[in-house]
Order: C-alpha cells, then structure tokens, then sequence
C-alpha cells in the first residue's frame, strides 16, 4: 500500500509546523519541479528554457522572477543537478518534518532568493547562473541552527559546509556568491522559527521571515538604482 502523507489533528513539532506522517511532500515537489525543468531544457530546441529562465543580475530590472526560476534550473551536466538534487533529499528528510510544510518550504524559497541576491551584490552585472544550491545551502545552514537549537554534534555539519563552500571557490563555473547567500538567509530563517518564543510564535517566526525577504528586495531594489539607465530599461 502506498504510503501518503497525513496531517496529525492537533499535533505540532517542536517548531510549530502540523505533524504530518508519510513522505516528505514539498521536498519531493521541489525535486520534481527540477526534474522536469532539467529534462524540457534537454526537450526544448534553441535553449529556450535556460535563456527564459535563467538568472544573471542584468535581469533583475526587467525581469525579476528569474531571481526564483533559477533555482528550478541546472545546467546540462548531470552531476549538477544530482548532486543538488540528492543533497535536498537528505536535507528535506531531515528538515521538511521538523518544521512542518510551510515552514520548510518558505525557508526553501527565501533562500533560493537570497542566492540570486547574493549574486547581484557579488558578481559582474553578466554572470549567468542556475542551480538549487543557493537552497541547498540555506537549507545547510538550517539544519546547523536545528542541531544547535537541539544540542546535537555540529562537527559533521561544520565539515559538510566548509568542504562545500570552499569547492565553490577552486572549481570553475561554481556561483559561491548564491551559496553565501542561500547560507546566511536559511540560517536566519531557521533561527527565527527555531528561537520563537512559545508565546506568540506563529507571528514571530512569519514575520521575522517576512522581515529577511524585505530585506532581500530592499538590498535588490538599491543595487538596481545602481544600474546604468540602459540595463533598468
């Protein structure tokens, strides 16, 4: 029989978020939404996808959902989307019942977001990029603020991290800038949903979340008054 997802009535993880049994669904959604973008960017003639979809800062202006379809995105090698794809599936597993769906899945997206921030501020107004990994790694950096909140080893973490972040800085065509900033803002996040106080957590925890994305547009929204007239349109 298969196994679905059950909301449990009345039961919350420690964080807040609705018990659910059965298969982590948003994790799986996100994973499908990447498999299928990765497979009609192979179907699709003429690059369409990626010339639509893609991010690179010159962008932003113009056409600013680029800043999330990204995400979504992997470029042709299919260890990049393995590796993206397999991270978030340790890391869903280990997150998505922790903090519930919603939680698990704004966490997901800030970060998502936050990369592409990252790679406005950091990088040349031309560097194209695509991958999860801005997610990934805000979903990183989640799993350190559960496991310190928890009392758990950080050792493993700390290392996971560290090897990630410095392979962005000695392989080519890799974005540390999206991974710096998927970092900070899924730490941020999580740390608002795991140090909420029991009274009056919901509003805490949204919006201090909601707070970190105005933060993200305010910091977009200065670096595109940055831009040469032409590249705002």
């Amino acid at each position: 029989m298969r196994e679905t997802a059950k909301a449990m009535p009345g039961r919350k993880t420690i964080f807040g978020g609705a018990v659910r049994t059965g298969r982590p669904v948003v994790t799986l959604t996100m994973m499908a939404i990447c498999a299928v973008a990765f497979a009609l960017d192979w179907a699709i003639p003429g690059g369409f996808v990626f010339q639509n979809f893609a991010y690179a800062p010159f962008t932003t202006a113009t056409e600013p959902w680029r800043m999330i379809t990204s995400a979504f995105l992997h470029s042709t090698n299919i260890t990049h989307i393995a590796f993206n794809m397999y991270a978030l599936w340790i890391l869903g597993n280990a997150l998505e019942p922790a903090f519930g769906r919603a939680r698990f899945l704004s966490i997901y997206l800030v970060s998502a977001f936050a990369g592409s921030v990252g790679v406005l501020l950091l990088s040349p107004v031309d560097t194209v990029v695509v991958g999860a990994s801005g997610a990934v790694f805000g979903l990183f950096g989640a799993l350190f603020v559960v496991q310190k909140k928890r009392g758990g080893d950080l050792r493993q973490i700390v290392v996971l991290l560290l090897i990630n972040a410095a392979l962005g800085f000695f392989i080519p065509n890799i974005a540390w800038q999206a991974h710096l900033g998927g970092l900070i803002a899924g730490s941020l996040c999580a740390v608002a949903v795991a140090y909420a106080p029991a009274r009056n957590r919901n509003a805490v925890q949204w919006g201090a979340m909601a707070a970190i994305v105005l933060v993200l547009v305010g910091l977009t929204l200065y670096k595109v008054s940055t831009f040469p007239a032409f590249l705002i349109g």
